[in-house]
């Protein structure tokens, strides 16, 4: 299982690997982050249904998760001086294709579509009920770390993948107390948002 787990979980790094580093394009890391998504819930045929993405048991989960979700936004863009963000952060962004002008697009399709592809592929397709840590939630924070290097400081980039892999624990823990994922999926969707608007804002 954690074999399984291993390789199904590198597919999506060499996607995003693929579409910052070799196609220099955001929209090719996060269409290729999404086929592989795609490609492996189709060959490993998840029990849960997709309908689950829907579902909430309890609306505290909701709310909070969309609390804690939108706060991130605000931490990037207040924190933004101490992070050790690079001096041509503007320009990076720009060579990826994103500038104010692309942004909006990118970030509706980032906000709607995304959220609803990884809480399948992280906390569905490779689920796990497991109240202690899980590789999965490692896998799911690590190629993060793809799109913050060379953007931010080293220590804030393994701080950012400390954070989401608490995250990832975190949402799969609403998912079994909850008995849906709802709660992730809205959570992930205002965390998406909140912190794209946050880069528009400072690109613009």
């Amino acid at each position: 299982m954690f074999h399984k787990v291993i390789f199904k979980g590198l597919l999506p790094y060499l996607a995003v690997w693929a579409g910052l580093f070799l196609f220099h394009n955001a929209w090719a890391a996060l269409l290729g982050l999404h086929i592989a998504f795609v490609l492996i819930i189709i060959v490993s045929k998840p029990i849960a249904s997709p309908k689950t993405l829907f579902k909430s048991g309890h609306l505290k989960w909701v709310l909070l998760n969309i609390l804690l979700g939108g706060l991130s936004g605000l931490a990037v863009y207040f924190l933004r001086p101490f992070v050790g963000m690079s001096a041509d952060f503007k320009s990076q962004i720009a060579q990826l294709g994103l500038t104010a002008s692309t942004l909006p697009s990118f970030i509706a399709y980032f906000s709607l579509v995304n959220p609803l592809l990884e809480e399948y592929f992280w906390r569905v397709s490779l689920e796990n009920d497991t109240k202690g840590f899980y590789v999965g939630d490692l896998l799911y924070a690590g190629y993060h770390a793809i799109i913050l290097v060379q953007r931010v400081s080293l220590p804030v980039t393994i701080l950012v993948v400390a954070c989401l892999t608490f995250i990832g624990w975190f949402w799969r823990q609403v998912k079994r107390e909850d008995g849906g994922t709802l709660a992730p999926v809205l959570g992930h969707m205002a965390a998406d948002f909140s912190i794209l608007m946050s880069v528009y804002l400072i690109v613009k």
